[in-house]
């Protein structure tokens, strides 16, 4: 198991032990759940730090995931990794089509109205049935959708800036 270096996307948490040979029930963050199981190696966090760790194998059970990393092949040793992290490095995520961004890289970013009004930082977003909707604390919180193009102008993931069409005082 290696350490890991840098910052890593988190893509589910370890919740429980799957039968006696080190199998663990995983909540996966993935869109479908089952996307977790595609990357290999993962990093899990463990004993206070990243961990490189190979998927030996997984599969959907249920509503959730399970699934067997190497180092791991008892009960008795995989119970240690329940409340784990299970996370990739960025570098392992796919390329994405231009006007597309993962979440992970825009939370941070400054959203200010098009007439260059601060309206705080993109803190977290979330689904909801129709429309993402982006998190922003400044002086207020704000819950503004990310539609593209009408009310998300422009982002810039190299400036940390999200240009949006918002009224600030809603």
């Amino acid at each position: 198991m290696a350490d890991i270096q840098g910052e890593p996307v988190v893509l589910g948490r370890i919740n429980g032990l799957f039968g006696v040979r080190g199998w663990v029930k995983v909540y996966s963050h993935t869109e479908p759940r089952d996307n977790i199981l595609k990357y290999n190696p993962l990093l899990v966090f463990y004993q206070g730090r990243w961990q490189q760790m190979k998927l030996l194998g997984g599969r959907p059970q249920g509503k959730g995931i399970v699934l067997q990393l190497e180092g791991f092949e008892d009960r008795d040793l995989a119970a240690a990794l329940i409340g784990s992290d299970i996370a990739i490095s960025h570098e392992q995520l796919p390329q994405l089509a231009q006007d597309e961004y993962y979440w992970t890289d825009m939370v941070g970013c400054k959203v200010v109205g098009g007439d260059g009004t601060e309206l705080g930082e993109l803190t977290t977003l979330f689904e909801t049935g129709s429309n993402d909707v982006m998190v922003v604390k400044g002086e207020r919180e704000r819950l503004i959708p990310f539609l593209q193009p009408d009310v998300v102008k422009r982002v810039d993931l190299s400036e940390r800036l999200i240009e949006v069409d918002w009224d600030p005082e809603f």
